[in-house]
């Protein structure tokens, strides 16, 4: 990851810049949820993205299923490190929270 990449905090929207404030924020969302992510898909982009399709299933601490969706991770690349990931829900448009963590 390069030092100022920029990261989406899907649990809560919005998004987190940095290496040491993606660690927080990562600890922070794992003490409450259980994400299990399995690639579908990757296709690099000439562009220098690269766009990953996944399953998630998302649990809570305590095991109960908060989501089963799939998703596209979509990452940008500067110097062969990560500089940007964002969240795409199955139509492809970004927006805040993800609802693969939503638990209405």
């Amino acid at each position: 990851m390069s030092t100022d990449v920029s990261w989406p905090k899907a649990s809560e929207g919005g998004r987190v810049v940095g290496k040491q404030a993606i660690r927080e924020y990562w600890t922070r969302q794992w003490t409450e949820f259980d994400p299990l992510v399995n690639v579908l898909d990757v296709i690099n982009r000439e562009s220098g993205v690269t766009d990953v399709r996944v399953h998630q299933l998302v649990k809570d601490r305590k095991g109960n299923l908060l989501s089963d969706t799939e998703l596209w991770h979509v990452y940008s690349f500067t110097d062969c490190l990560i500089d940007r990931m964002d969240i795409k829900d199955g139509d492809c448009t970004p927006g805040g929270a993800s609802t693969a963590f939503l638990t209405s």
